[in-house]
This record gives structure tokens, C-alpha cells and sequence, in this order.
């Protein structure tokens, strides 16, 4: 898989029970897995075992492919399919994390359809904690900034920033001079663009003062 002798290293650090293990039982399965189920193309099954070597200590039967054909039903199939970049996903309990945040979504009053776009949108949102991540930060978001389900539903990538050192602190400097911002201006510009912007309308309202 081209893999280099440190990723290996590191590889085997984290899991050494691969180092007892069959390759032609136990890890050449996986493999084919990823290239023809997953239909990852060769070159990425390297990458995807980079970013989450956990997957191949994973048991295909009793956890890859059932959480693939949950993800599949989910939508992750054609333009939406699995990456080497969310492979990382096939490792997580379908029960016990990704239908619980889901679910949490959905009890929010977000419609099923909606928060299936906002995952094949925003993949990361099955990887986020409910109590450390979306609460905290669904109830700023409600409550300090007023704002609304909508939001969210369009720009489900909120969920990514850090609340106390993105959220919190652009909001509040946006609250201190009267200024509204879209969630996606707000938050997905370097601090230093943010901050152009936010001498821009603060320019922008003297001119406005001044006619």
C-alpha cells in the first residue's frame, strides 16, 4: 500500500496486536474491503489507513460493513461517497454514536432530510460529541446569538468552529459595534479577514451616520 516505515511504525505503536495478526486473514480482507465495497481508489486506501489506522484492527463482519450500509442508507453513496477522508466513520458504532447524533438533530425539530444534507454536507458532524459539542453549542447559538434552526441547516459547518476561541469572540466583537454578520462570513475567514471586514462595516456606518 506504499505505506512509509514510520507511518508503519506508528501504525503498529498504536496497535500491536498487528503484529501477530494474519495478514491474509485478518488485514488482506480489509484491504479488498475499502478497494471494492468502499471503492476507494488504490492510491487513497494508503491514506485512509494513515488518518485511521484503527480501521484495520476493526472487524469487518460485526463493524465495517454494517456501519457501511448504514452510512450507505444515509446517502454516502456516487458524489457523497466515502473518502479517504471519512473512512474514518467505518470505526464508529452505528448504535451508539452515529444514531444517537442523528437523533439529536432530529429532536431538535430538524427534519430527517435536512439533517441527512447537513451530514453529507458537513461528514464531520457524525464525529462531533453531543454533550461537548453540539449542545454548548446549539444553546449559545439559540440563546446568545438569536439565532435559528435555518441557520444551521444551511451553514452545518458551525459545528466545527471552536466556541470559546471562534464563536464566542467574534460574536461578541460583532455585538459590541451593532454589526450583523452571516454565520458563514463570521466564521470562515482567517482572523485576520474577519477583521478587515469588521473595520469595512464599521467604516461603512460612520459614512452612513455622516450623510
Amino acid at each position: 500500500m506504499g505505506l512509509e516505515l514510520s507511518a508503519i511504525g506508528r501504525i503498529l505503536d498504536m496497535y500491536p496486536e498487528l503484529l501477530t495478526a494474519d495478514p491474509y486473514d485478518d488485514v488482506y480482507p480489509i484491504f479488498d474491503f475499502l478497494l471494492h465495497a468502499v471503492q476507494l481508489p488504490f492510491r487513497e486506501i494508503r491514506k485512509s489507513i494513515i488518518r485511521c489506522p484503527r480501521i484495520l484492527v476493526s472487524d469487518l463482519g460485526t463493524q465495517l460493513k454494517p456501519t457501511f450500509e448504514f452510512l450507505t442508507e444515509l446517502g454516502f453513496v456516487g458524489p457523497n461517497k466515502l473518502t479517504s477522508q471519512t473512512t474514518l466513520l467505518l470505526v464508529s458504532s452505528v448504535e451508539s454514536t452515529l444514531k444517537p447524533k442523528i437523533d439529536y438533530l432530529v429532536g431538535l425539530g430538524i427534519e430527517y432530510d435536512d439533517v441527512r444534507n447537513m451530514v453529507l454536507r458537513s461528514p464531520g458532524l457524525l464525529t462531533f460529541s453531543v454533550e461537548n459539542n453540539y449542545r454548548p453549542k446549539l444553546e449559545y447559538f439559540l440563546k446568545e446569538m438569536n439565532g435559528n434552526l435555518d441557520e444551521i441547516k444551511r451553514f452545518p459547518q458551525y459545528f466545527s468552529f471552536n466556541l470559546e476561541k471562534r464563536i464566542k469572540r467574534r460574536h461578541r466583537l460583532l455585538m459590541e459595534h451593532g454589526i450583523l454578520m452571516p454565520l458563514p462570513d463570521m466564521l470562515k475567514v482567517s482572523d485576520g479577514e474577519f477583521n478587515v471586514q469588521l473595520l469595512e462595516k464599521r467604516l461603512q456606518m460612520v459614512e452612513k451616520r455622516l450623510l
